[in-house]
């Protein structure tokens, strides 16, 4: 006999069914948070390129820069849960979004707020510096800065509590050597910085600096991945370097809100591995050095649990707040 309340749930369930079958039917949008020419923005637009021809639908794609990339998550934590919003981000999003918390400054709670939809692609990350750095790696210019304690060095990051804000203050920490933190509201402005000199250290995602690494306009001086780049093979980890608190796994993926319904999830997280899986994006992408992935939504919920399980304690012993 059908109760009231179950009658409702399998209306609801069959509401939710008929939704997602007509998914979508409008256009779709994917939020950046960060300004255009970085690697989350690459990743973005290739994906929208590949899943507009696959979906018949528009799919956008918006630049809201600053703040390490939380300005993004605010507006995607505030948009309705109906797949038309995703948000595309990367390491720094649970890196910046403990800092923000940390700071009572967070509009949204990263631990909650959230739905993964697919880590898009793996992207090693890289420490890197003006070639005018008298170091080949991150050791020896640790080392410079001691025995040079005069020599002022400044160091760019996409913002408070991004990925390089998080890795160059625990470096501080560690080894007390000082470096002014130069704030940038994303990996592109951040690198043409370092290319013109006027700061001495960055890092980003591999995909944003690879080129630039090449024509020797830029140097890398240790990867923050578990082993060496194929792309850079000469490039030591930091664990190899000696800074193991510094091993983190570069990532770019798309989320949805938290109460977005899993048919839903289940389709983007679909096109979004057709759109990564395409030979010619796939191509593109590996040509900037990431490597696509595709994963399952519960892959992307798990890396980000992970990264702010690691990373909240050390901005919390660093006093990382913005």
């Amino acid at each position: 006999m059908f109760t009231l309340k179950s009658l409702l749930a399998a209306l609801l369930l069959c509401a939710t069914a008929a939704l997602a079958q007509s998914f979508p039917s409008k256009p779709i949008r994917i939020i950046v948070p960060f300004p255009a020419g970085g690697t989350t923005d690459i990743v973005a637009r290739l994906v929208a390129q590949r899943m507009q021809e696959s979906i018949g639908q528009a799919v956008l794609v918006e630049n809201q820069g600053g703040a390490g990339g939380t300005i993004g998550a605010a507006s995607l934590a505030k948009s309705a849960p109906d797949g038309y919003t995703m948000l595309m981000h990367n390491v720094t999003f649970p890196m910046a979004s403990v800092a923000a918390q940390l700071g009572n400054r967070a509009s949204y709670d990263v631990d909650k707020d959230f739905a993964g939809v697919s880590i898009a692609v793996y992207v090693p990350l890289v420490i890197t510096a003006h070639p005018s750095v008298p170091a080949k790696d991150l050791r020896e210019l640790i080392s410079f800065l001691k025995e040079n304690k005069g020599t002022h060095y400044a160091y760019g990051s996409t913002g408070p509590g991004s990925f390089m804000h998080v890795m160059m203050e625990a470096v501080r920490m560690r080894t007390g050597v000082e470096m002014t933190h130069v704030p940038y509201k994303g990996a592109a402005p951040l690198k043409q910085e370092l290319i013109a000199g006027r700061i001495n250290v960055g890092g980003d995602q591999l995909s944003s600096s690879l080129a630039d690494i090449k024509a020797g306009k830029i140097k890398a001086i240790a990867t923050n991945a578990s082993r060496r780049i194929a792309d850079l093979p000469d490039v030591a980890t930091t664990r190899e370097l000696g800074f193991d608190y510094l091993e983190a796994d570069g990532w770019n993926g798309l989320f949805v809100p938290a109460k977005t319904p899993r048919e839903i999830i289940a389709r983007l997280q679909k096109e979004t591995a057709a759109a990564v899986r395409h030979p010619e994006t796939a191509k593109r992408l590996q040509d900037i050095g990431a490597q696509p992935v595709g994963s399952s939504p519960a892959e992307q919920d798990a890396i980000l649990k992970r990264q702010v399980e690691q990373f909240r304690p050390i901005i919390k012993e660093m006093k990382i707040e913005g």
